[in-house]
């Protein structure tokens, strides 16, 4: 008889693909500067790096969960971080700016269907009052990606060359692939029947819909700032290319403190988590409006990782929310549910960032925290208005 695999080895695997996936998606957040010297590109251009990525996951993350509904989950996940692997050494050696973003599609396509799949792993591996935290532990991948991944791609650039980033995190979506090849169970149950007809079941379901508004603006809110948070660290606070490496450490940190809370609290109570979240985010996107106006280096630092603390708390609950109303509103497409919300999430990430690229166009790098405020409280009151409804079904 063979030895089952602990859920939370299972969890690890995960964990460590969503590391390597979460330093690929934010990497270029750092490498930015580098990006537009090498390309001679405008600092909008160069945001499309995240824009493209994150609209590479929205079409990924539900088409290719119905095209591989049927495929044994271990081998589906070997098969995307082989893609995710070629995506990034795509992008590390393109010769021009137009086949980076190629790459970084690529790449993106392979995000969008890993995140979908193993958020359902993960909520099914643990006991269901222990769901928010395993969804938890498999994002803090991503928020590890933050904390290590994303500046010490940032100082690999900066040391060499900047596509020396992308050749690293191939090299740990590797390791990535080897894992999930140990740690994921041969035969875990795929979660219903994906078919086509599975996308009218949830887009004629108001209440999953909304649901999926609320992911891609509380997350999206964000984005509006931290898409350009190298340059508004360099050229609106003082930092120093060296500096600003310390600081992605930093705000890492924070995001990773925030988004274990964020899990704690929203096995809870979810909407009444994600309501609260959500505010204290458009306090931390204010507070870095102001201190951007006062021009203090240290008020700056500051804001920045009160940003972090709140960035992604919300994640856990946002995730835990649309599979709870899958399983209650569409039990039979809860895996292309959980598709559509995380193409929500990266739905969320192209909008902000091209929020702040307008904003930057326009007016000025320095007012894109003000944008992501005004879309986070947007979040907000459509989260009390799915809470009201939510309390008027119970009575």
């Amino acid at each position: 008889m063979k030895k089952k695999i602990s859920p939370h080895l299972t969890l690890l695997a995960l964990a460590i693909n969503a590391f390597a996936i979460g330093s690929t998606e934010f990497i270029s957040v750092g490498l930015m500067p580098m990006i537009i010297t090498q390309f001679h590109v405008t600092l909008a251009q160069a945001g499309l790096t995240v824009s493209l990525y994150a609209l590479g996951v929205t079409i990924g993350a539900p088409l290719l969960t119905v095209f591989t509904g049927r495929w044994n989950r271990r081998t589906l996940m070997i098969a995307i971080m082989s893609l995710f692997i070629i995506g990034n050494l795509f992008t590390a050696f393109s010769p021009t700016f137009t086949i980076l973003l190629l790459g970084r599609v690529i790449a993106a396509l392979a995000h969008g269907i890993f995140m979908s799949v193993s958020t359902v792993i993960a909520a099914n591996v643990v006991r269901p009052e222990k769901r928010a935290s395993a969804i938890a532990m498999m994002f803090m991948g991503l928020t590890v990606a933050t904390i290590v991944g994303v500046p010490l791609g940032t100082f690999i650039g900066q040391q060499s060359r900047w596509n020396s980033a992308f050749i690293f995190i191939a090299l740990i979506g590797l390791l990535g692939l080897v894992f999930s090849a140990l740690l994921i169970p041969r035969h875990l149950e795929i979660p219903g029947r994906v078919d086509l007809l599975g996308f009218k079941r949830i887009f004629s379901n108001k209440s999953i819909v909304v649901s999926f508004v609320i992911t891609a603006l509380g997350y999206g809110s964000t984005f509006a700032a931290y898409t350009y948070l190298s340059p508004i660290l360099e050229h609106e606070f003082g930092f120093s290319e060296q500096a600003i490496v310390f600081i992605l450490l930093g705000y890492g940190l924070t995001v990773a403190l925030g988004n274990s809370l964020g899990g704690y609290w929203a096995n809870r109570s979810v909407l009444k988590s994600l309501i609260k979240m959500f505010a204290a985010l458009a306090f931390a996107l204010l507070f870095m409006t102001l201190a951007i106006f006062n021009g203090n280096m240290w008020l700056g630092l500051i804001s920045v990782l009160v940003l972090g603390f709140f960035a992604f708390m919300n994640v856990p609950g946002l995730q835990l929310y649309v599979v709870q109303l899958a399983e209650k509103e569409a039990p039979k497409d809860i895996a292309l549910t959980s598709a559509f919300n995380i193409s929500a999430f990266n739905v969320g990430i192209a909008f902000g960032s091209l929020v702040g690229a307008q904003v930057t166009q326009r007016i000025g790098v320095n007012l894109t925290p003000v944008s992501g405020m005004i879309i986070a409280l947007l979040a907000m009151f459509l989260a009390l208005g799915a809470s009201k409804k939510e309390k008027r079904s119970k009575k």
